[in-house]
């Protein structure tokens, strides 16, 4: 039995082959009546698309590249499933790469997906040279997303507002009454945006001589070692800000082995909203950084320049907002 073809799709539906192109492309240019008569066809007819053949008459291949610089932290899968999510309705498939595993085999991080001819590139999270980039945007269109470092001409930046985020859990902290407010950094233009934040807002309460910083690298090992240290000293803080939820789970680890009762002797913050931070035993206050909405602004602008290439690259932030939960409370009053 030969398999069925876009011309028995056509007059099935009773439509011209380039109208169940449009379709199959998802195009929003087809009238919905005649989108669903084509879309009844192929359900009836059970049509598969050749995917080489249209590949060579569109000359794309319909696929997007994906680099991810750290698998290991879940608020890119929130970010990552929306930006498939509007990827797939268009008709367009993600191939991941790992940047952290090809930097230490030492291969050009983007070269893979050239070689498969990707027809565009995202980046996600913060590569140690953006500007290596440039190469690669010389030839595909490619978009940064949930990083904010330097990149070159016409590559285009989405992810959360951190300097607002930062700002929204800093006040929180200081309405709830303490004044003895701590912060755990990250690195990166992102941990940097987040810290200068939580510095200004502090001052802006007359309380800059009251913040102690300690740098941290993004991990809950990193950030339990941080927060001993913290926690140990002669006037230890009543709450901690740390830049993410797998820093602040390493908070709250060190706080526990110290004997400390989170709210009560201690509140903690984490940043990102990540599936951790709702985990019931947990139940971490924290700041949503929006990361489905980054990643479907991310695949908004990627296909924007598949339409139409060129132009400056441009800066979009979500709006991160505030999620309460149980590990705040006001300060120890004894």
């Amino acid at each position: 039995m030969r398999q069925p073809t876009i011309r028995d799709v056509a007059e099935r539906a009773g439509v011209s082959k380039s109208l169940v192109s449009l379709v199959l492309r998802g195009s929003e240019q087809v009238r919905p009546e005649k989108r669903e008569a084509v879309l009844r066809a192929v359900r009836e007819l059970g049509y598969r698309p050749n995917a080489a053949a249209r590949s060579l008459s569109e000359q794309r291949t319909r696929t997007v590249g994906v680099l991810l610089n750290d698998l290991r932290n879940p608020w890119f899968v929130d970010l990552l499933d929306g930006l498939n999510s509007l990827l797939h309705d268009h008709g367009l498939h993600m191939l991941l790469g790992d940047a952290r595993l090809n930097r230490r085999t030492g291969q050009d991080l983007a070269r893979p997906f050239l070689d498969v001819q990707v027809d565009g590139l995202v980046v996600v999270g913060t590569l140690p040279d953006p500007a290596a980039l440039g190469e690669v945007a010389a030839r595909i269109p490619v978009v940064v997303a949930g990083a904010r470092e330097t990149v070159p001409p016409g590559v285009d930046v989405v992810a959360g507002d951190d300097e607002k985020g930062a700002r929204l859990v800093t006040e929180h902290l200081i309405g709830l009454g303490h004044r003895r407010v701590a912060h755990l950094a990250g690195y990166g233009a992102v941990g940097e945006l987040r810290r200068r934040s939580f510095e200004a807002v502090m001052r802006a309460h007359g309380l800059g001589e009251r913040m102690p910083i300690e740098a941290g690298d993004l991990t809950e090992e990193g950030g339990f070692r941080a927060a001993v240290r913290l926690l140990s000293r002669p006037d230890r803080p009543t709450a901690v800000v740390a830049v993410n939820d797998i820093t602040a789970v390493g908070v709250l680890s060190a706080a526990e082995e110290l004997g400390l009762r989170v709210p009560h002797d201690l509140s903690v913050t984490g940043y990102d909203n990540t599936s951790i931070s709702r985990l019931r035993h947990l139940w971490l206050t924290t700041v949503d950084n929006a990361g489905h909405e980054v990643g479907r602004r991310a695949a908004r602008c990627l296909l924007d320049r598949l339409d139409g290439p060129g132009g400056a690259g441009r800066l979009h932030l979500a709006a991160p907002t505030l999620e309460l939960r149980g590990t705040t409370a006001p300060p120890p009053t004894d």
